[in-house]
């Protein structure tokens, strides 16, 4: 009996947290332009509405290409000083991580007017390129976490058994480091890439009135009225989350990517 009020109870939490997406998954099937639940009729019409639409589906093409390349540079930018900070122990050497999670514990609109007023000053202002650049930065903290917990998983007596072996340090990090933190490596892009798809304030202090992504979109359509275009791009959001980690649980030991260490048997 109390296994079955338990299950009852994480039901009723999980549907009590899936109700706000359920609400906006209705509203983006209206038949006509309204916000209404339960939806008025039923079309799908405004999911098209975000292909067949040249702005939308501009918004669509800058959000994936900003968040692809800003995960590529945040990986780019974690990887190495995760290696460095796993092969030093110097207590000094935890300050560059403290550097590195700096940006994702300020919060978003201190980071986002720091770093416009890096970009004013140095007159890159606008440039799609800072809104990368801002974005790795500000998202570095997440492949850092997951790659530093993918060193600290890894067996130190591997290593040196390939260095007693000839290999320097380049040969090991190719051939024992990198196939291990293989898995972290796509789970820290992975939540860049998410993170970013979804990022508003920093995107719009950087590039906000020279490139819409599609939450600029979302906030600047709002001034002419709710259309369920945007609750249909909502759902979209959810449904691109959910496949990339749903791809990731599938090809990947998940309990690993989440940072849980390998059982001692």
């Amino acid at each position: 009996m109390n296994t079955f009020l338990q299950r009852a109870y994480l039901g009723l939490v999980g549907l009590f947290l899936c109700l706000p997406i359920i609400v906006v998954a209705g509203v983006s099937v209206n038949e006509k332009q309204t916000l209404a639940f339960p939806p008025q009729g039923f079309s799908l019409g405004w999911y098209g509405e975000i292909f067949a639409n040249v702005e939308w589906r501009n918004a669509l093409f800058a959000s994936v290409t900003l968040a692809a390349l800003s995960a590529a540079v945040a990986l780019l930018i974690a990887l190495p000083l995760a290696w460095f900070l796993w092969r030093r122990d110097a207590p000094w050497a935890n300050i560059f991580q403290l550097l590195g999670i700096a940006p994702f514990t300020l919060p978003p609109v201190i980071t986002a007017l720091g770093l416009l007023t890096f970009w004013a000053t140095t007159g890159f202002y606008g440039q799609p390129v800072t809104a990368v650049i801002s974005h790795a930065i500000f998202f570095v903290t997440l492949p850092l976490v997951t790659l530093s917990l993918g060193f600290s998983s890894i067996d130190r007596s591997l290593v040196e058994a390939a260095a007693t072996m000839g290999a320097d340090d380049r040969t090991i990090f190719r051939t024992v480091v990198l196939p291990l933190i293989l898995p972290y490596l796509v789970s820290g892009y992975a939540f860049a890439f998410v993170l970013s798809l979804n990022e508003y304030i920093v995107a719009y202090m950087t590039i906000g009135f020279t490139m819409e992504t599609l939450p600029i979109k979302i906030f600047n359509a709002l001034r002419y009225g709710y259309t369920p275009t945007m609750a249909s791009v909502t759902v979209l959001f959810v449904a691109i989350a959910a496949t990339i980690f749903g791809l990731v649980a599938r090809f990947g030991d998940l309990p690993r990517l989440l940072g849980a260490m390998p059982s001692k048997e």
